[in-house]
């Protein structure tokens, strides 16, 4: 685990080094054990290094036995003893025992199609000497991120966007085209960013560049077929022999490894498995939080205890009442752009509270997106038993629907916001109900908050919903999930605030083996009668009893609807006052106004939309005004008086 960067000039120039340490500066807590490059002419590749796997002898970059190609590689590389072991068989002699070596030798037997033999997250750089050719890549489903900035007499990558603001002439702009779709999403979607000029590779894409021309091609995507040959019980037994090899799998390391333990079904089955296949104690980590009936909402630590128990595992847990305000700017430094979703922090603190005992921590993250976990994919069955009404009657209720309170950090209020929206949306069409569910701010209300709307701005759903092929709703709803927001919200807040202090998280639920077993699975075996993850809890019965099968499902995230309301009201009324919002001259004050009120009489619960005008607003104060976190987080505590 690393952070990997590199640079490509098409002049022909040599690259120079102090460039490439330039960029490894800016990502030191990627990786604070080593670092390394090699330059090449008008090629060099370059990393900051973690130490997980073969901690004597893995220093990169990796070349092979006569230097003619070498690597940078982030990650992991989870089936490296198999391919290494064939690799060997076939000839090739290696230098180390890191798993990142594989990918040299990999590369040069099966050329690019070498990519479908890795099972792993990564982002990797290669360079062929022989060919003068880099190669660069990204894992199937997006666990790892990669940036890239592309002009005229230079192509430069690294694993976050702030190296590449390091290099000479490049300085941080906001591309207003991305405002639209953020502001709609609440992160930026691949293949954008929110910087000009820099982008996103997406996943399972490979990029290369020889003889001076740069080609881009996807490699591999979720299936479309449908699998309807199997039987319920085959698909349990098929999906849990599965769930338990991809945890076993992941478990590999050469350093001390825990787990991130909620008290949820994915975590709790992570946990469970992993003591299955461990000689010793699994360490787990949990966090709740201090205060009122909001945070007593987000507190999972009774559930987590259980489970604990349960295994026998060595339980550490924290509650925090965080300093919310001096955390932002530098979370929001790290993420390297801005996001409306809270978990962002939750992660943080529970990565370094982790990272005091492990440098390697597995997560639940996925399970819900793979078997059907999320509130939202019960938006067609409760659709279809609404519209069995008669007309009459479902306008009646959607009429006192729409003057239902809303809050979800009120156990009352939240049940009331969840009938609201799934009322709202009983008669759209299945995509428009789904992107509602998504969506932070609605279209109207983007088009209305912005000042100068720009015409032809990306709409990353709806090119997810162009190319999500499948006629089985739920499934259809995952495809768009796997290209949106699972690698560009979850996945990139949980690569970058575990690497904020340099540990790597695995999510043994993304691997593409039991993503394409899931997106195989008919969706009336996923969800059924009404019951979500159905199938995934059925697998599980064995290992985890029925009160943590079926719990209430709450997020992993922070109360802070809550908070905007109270310790942050006078933050946010600072950071989106008139004079902010005019001096940075992207909104109209009357409209975001109009949002604030509304939340905070209860009229509908603005959480997601508020934060990512404050986040960015935050943002753009470190990124585009360059000043430094500390700096920015002592204003905002200026404003709490």
């Amino acid at each position: 685990m690393c952070g990997i960067h590199g640079l490509y000039r098409f002049d022909g120039q040599r690259v120079e080094p102090p460039m490439l340490s330039a960029m490894g500066n800016r990502t030191i807590h990627r990786g604070p054990d080593d670092e390394g490059q090699y330059i090449d002419g008008p090629c060099g590749i370059a990393m900051r290094r973690l130490s997980i796997i073969d901690l004597a002898g893995g220093h990169q970059p990796i070349s092979n036995a006569d230097d003619s190609l070498w690597v940078v590689c982030n990650g992991e590389i989870y089936n490296f003893r198999e391919l290494r072991a064939e690799l060997q068989g076939m000839g090739y002699r290696f230098k180390t025992g890191s798993d990142s070596e594989v990918v040299l030798h990999a590369y040069a037997a099966f050329g690019d199609e070498f990519v479908h033999r890795l099972n792993g997250m990564f982002d990797f750089a290669l360079w062929d000497k022989r060919r003068q050719r880099l190669l660069i890549g990204r894992d199937r489903i997006g666990v790892k991120p990669l940036y890239v900035l592309q002009d005229s007499q230079r192509l430069a990558f690294a694993t976050e966007a702030k190296a590449l603001l390091a290099l000479p002439g490049v300085s941080a702009e906001l591309d207003q085209r991305q405002l639209s779709s953020y502001l709609h999403l609440g992160y930026v979607a691949a293949p954008g960013s929110m910087f000009k000029g820099i982008r996103k590779l997406p996943p399972a894409t490979l990029l290369a560049i020889e003889n001076g021309q740069v080609r881009e091609w996807r490699y591999w995507r979720l299936p479309e077929g449908i699998n309807r040959s199997l039987s319920e019980a085959e698909w349990r037994d098929r999906v849990r022999a599965q769930i338990e090899e991809s945890v076993r799998m992941q478990m590999v390391s050469d350093v001390p490894i825990g787990a991130f333990l909620s008290g949820g079904v994915d975590s709790s089955a992570v946990v469970g498995l992993m003591a299955r296949h461990s000689e010793h104690p699994i360490r787990t980590y949990a966090i709740g939080f201090e205060g009122g009936e909001a945070e007593t909402l987000y507190n999972e630590l009774p559930y987590a205890r259980q489970v604990s128990q349960l295994f026998g595992t060595e339980h550490h847990e924290i509650v925090v009442k965080p300093d919310v305000v001096g955390l932002l700017p530098k979370l929001l430094w790290h993420m390297d752009e801005p996001i409306a979703d809270t978990a962002f922090i939750t992660t943080f603190l529970v990565s370094e509270f982790a990272r005091q005992d492990v440098k390697v921590i597995l997560s639940g993250v996925g399970g819900d997106e793979l078997f059907g976990g999320y509130r939202r994919y019960l938006g067609g069955h409760y659709a279809q038993r609404f519209q069995q009404l008669p007309g009459p009657l479902r306008g009646l209720i959607s009429s006192v629907a729409r003057r239902l309170p809303s809050d979800r950090h009120s156990g009352l209020l939240n049940t009331l916001r969840l009938a609201k929206g799934f009322i709202a949306t009983a008669e759209m069409s299945a995509d428009e109900r789904y992107r509602s569910y998504l969506q932070v701010l609605g279209q109207a209300t983007v088009n209305s908050l912005l000042r100068d709307p720009v015409a032809g701005a990306p709409d990353p759903l709806a090119l997810a919903f162009a190319s999500a092929g499948h006629q089985d709703e739920l499934n259809r709803m995952f495809a768009v999930d796997a290209e949106t927001q699972l690698p560009d919200d979850l996945l990139l807040l949980t690569d970058k605030m575990s690497m904020a202090v340099s540990l790597e998280c695995r999510v043994p639920l993304l691997d593409h083996d039991l993503v394409e077993l899931a997106a195989a699975m008919p969706a009336s075996i996923k969800v059924k009668g009404g019951r979500l993850k159905h199938v995934m809890k059925d697998c599980l019965s064995d290992l985890l009893p029925a009160d943590i099968l079926d719990r209430k499902k709450r997020g992993f995230g922070t109360p802070m609807g809550a908070w905007l309301k109270r310790e942050l009201a006078p933050v946010l009324r600072e950071l989106l006052s008139r004079k902010v919002v005019e001096q940075r001259g992207l909104f109209r004050h009357d409209v975001i106004a109009g949002l604030m009120a509304d939340h905070e009489s209860n009229r509908s619960d603005g959480t997601d939309g508020l934060l990512s005008l404050m986040n960015l607003e935050i943002w753009s104060r470190i990124y585009l005004d360059r000043r430094e976190p500390g700096d920015v987080a002592a204003e905002l505590k200026s404003y709490i008086r």
